[in-house]
């Protein structure tokens, strides 16, 4: 079970099916919402914590499968749990692809959704800390001189100080001083601190 901001949402036409997925869910202590339809869902703002989206493949109007690629172009992180009774392999694959979580034919056992409810959650919450993480070493990073990071990209790479004023043509001891800013402004003490603030900013050379 995940912390108290995570949610599960439902969306399904079938109102027996939500009634019986809420029951489910509301047994396990997840918060729960249930949509009639998935543009009820897309209209709702979006969830800041852990979140997992229980959809059903066949529906009017927008369906599961062109739901997933709505929220792939509009950014979207939600983590998907299909069910369906209409599935096929083809479909399935699409879907598993595009980054779903779980592809469940009808009817499945109540287990198999709580296990893939727990994957999605846990999936949606480290993708938030990562992103969390990047944003975080990007902001470090953008308190550095256009010069310093130049020399940071340079230090990253592995060249000594004195290569480093080579490739920029300044004196070592220039060097040494952006380097000290560098390494003061992103509070850290060595390369190898460096290359994970880089790697959780996606910035590496």
């Amino acid at each position: 079970m995940m912390a108290s901001t995570a949610i599960v949402f439902v969306i399904d036409d079938d109102a027996s099916v939500r009634k019986s997925l809420k029951r489910l869910l509301d047994a396990a202590c997840y918060k729960v919402e249930l949509f009639t339809s998935a543009s009820k869902f897309l209209s709702r703002s979006t969830h800041p914590g852990p979140s997992c989206v229980v959809v059903d493949v066949r529906m009017p109007e927008l369906n599961g499968i062109d739901f997933q690629k709505a929220l792939i172009e509009g950014g979207r992180e939600e983590q998907l749990v299909f069910i369906t009774g209409h599935g096929d392999i083809p479909m399935c694959a699409q879907a598993m692809k595009a980054g779903a979580v779980d592809f469940l034919p009808k009817p499945f056992k109540p287990k198999q959704l709580l296990e893939s409810v727990e994957r999605s959650l846990t999936r949606s919450a480290e993708q938030r800390r990562r992103a969390s993480e990047k944003n975080h070493a990007r902001g470090l990073l953008e308190r550095l001189t256009p010069r310093e990071y130049e020399v940071m990209q340079l230090v990253a790479t592995g060249l000594l100080n004195k290569q480093v004023g080579g490739e920029l043509g300044m004196a070592e001891k220039t060097v040494k001083t952006h380097r000290a800013h560098v390494m003061q402004k992103l509070g850290i003490t060595s390369v190898a601190e460096l290359m994970v603030v880089l790697q959780k900013a996606e910035c590496l050379p």
